[in-house]
């Protein structure tokens, strides 16, 4: 297709995205999450249309760091939007490995991780009972000390407040916990994560039990449940598959620095 087709624009019309995002509901289910009102004022969306016809969509979501590029559609649109619109200095690239070509001809990438998009149907959850705590934004210090033990995890305090999670004490500490990284009552999604044991107290099913806490009150919710998990991490995909969740699609999570920028400063803007 000849790039003079192509059109690039901001988009706004919260239907338009998501009849687009619903073209494949389980891959896009974080970004169908991110058009809850807490979450669409942080994201910016863009869109490539080729004769009339919305063909590649790109969205920033910033309340992460680095902010976060989700990819969906086609390459050439995707090429586009990156080339003339959406131009970050410094992203965690989430995408299809159809679309790294679009990415590597505009940013400079770490090594990708080959990561599996896993999704759980109603029938299939089977739960593993345990005591749970339920946890409040009152936890949300004991978690970011649980956290801290973890490499890469990407917890924030606004989860637990819009989230779902459980967790496991003893003597008055967290040594396991699960959560939700998106939870969108409006469009009917969540996503669990934030899955972490303390090192001195794994191999005994605690993540197992926090996790199964946390699936069982979404799907009460009558949520449709998705996770992401390294597809070399075999361990945590046995967990989940013993919940009954299955492997949907495979995708790429990598860090890209656009090419001839200069690296940000600390506490310099990446947008």
């Amino acid at each position: 297709m000849n790039d003079i087709m192509w059109q690039v624009h901001r988009l706004t019309d919260k239907s338009q995205i998501l009849s687009f995002l619903e073209r494949d509901r389980w891959y896009a289910a974080y970004a169908i999450g991110d058009l809850e009102p807490s979450f669409f004022d942080l994201c910016q969306w863009y869109g490539a249309e080729n004769d009339g016809d919305l063909r590649a969509l790109a969205m920033l979501f910033s309340g992460l760091e680095p902010p976060v590029l989700f990819l969906m559609g086609e390459v050439p649109g995707l090429s586009m939007i990156l080339g003339s619109a959406l131009r970050p200095r410094r992203v965690y690239v989430t995408c299809r490995q159809s679309h790294l070509p679009a990415v590597r001809a505009f940013y400079n990438l770490s090594k990708a991780e080959t990561m599996l998009r896993m999704i759980l149907q109603p029938a299939d959850f089977r739960a593993v009972p345990g005591e749970v705590t339920r946890l409040s934004p009152a936890y949300t210090k004991e978690l970011e000390r649980l956290y801290s033990m973890a490499e890469g995890n990407a917890f924030k305090p606004y989860q637990v407040a819009q989230g779902v999670f459980y967790g496991i004490e003893r003597k008055g500490r967290l040594i396991a916990t699960a959560g939700t990284h998106v939870v969108s009552p409006n469009y009917g999604v969540a996503a669990v994560g934030n899955v972490f044991t303390d090192p001195n107290h794994r191999r005994r099913g605690y993540a197992t039990i926090c996790t199964s806490a946390v699936v069982e009150e979404l799907l009460s919710r009558r949520l449709d449940v998705v996770l992401n998990v390294s597809t070399a991490n075999a361990t945590a995909i046995h967990v989940y598959e013993r919940l009954g969740f299955r492997p949907y699609c495979r995708f790429i999570e990598v860090v890209g620095v656009r090419r001839g920028s200069r690296q940000p400063t600390p506490g310099e803007s990446t947008m």
